[in-house]
């Protein structure tokens, strides 16, 4: 079973994505802030890392750029969502792909395991 990091503060999004992304039978987890992505990382050891470009404590580009400078995580494939287009810098910034929000859920289980396996 794949399992999927979402690091988002918005409760409502993150209950939603959890639910559809469990129904296609990947395991989740979730944080609501920025700081200590890197350590949970480490921890959790997901398959791929859904991040929101907007936190309550920090920019989402600076918890990509931590977890790419990390020698464990550096092919870690992290997709990075905004209402923004940010598209550029955070493919730049090392991210393997951007969404721009909304966007449409169901396609998220198809995208995870394209990067999973291209991994």
């Amino acid at each position: 079973m794949a399992k999927v990091l979402i690091v988002d503060d918005d409760k409502t999004t993150v209950s939603l994505l959890a639910t559809l992304l469990e129904l296609d039978d990947f395991e989740v987890q979730s944080v609501g802030k920025g700081s200590g992505v890197l350590e949970l990382v480490d921890e959790y050891q997901p398959d791929v890392v859904l991040l929101d470009y907007h936190l309550s404590d920090m920019e989402g580009i600076e918890v990509l750029r931590d977890i790419r400078e990390s020698a464990d995580h550096a092919t870690l494939p992290v997709v990075v969502a905004s209402g923004l287009d940010v598209g550029n810098e955070v493919l730049k910034a090392g991210a393997n792909r951007f969404l721009i929000k909304p966007f449409e859920p169901d396609e998220l289980p198809i995208l995870f395991n394209k990067l999973i396996e291209s991994r």
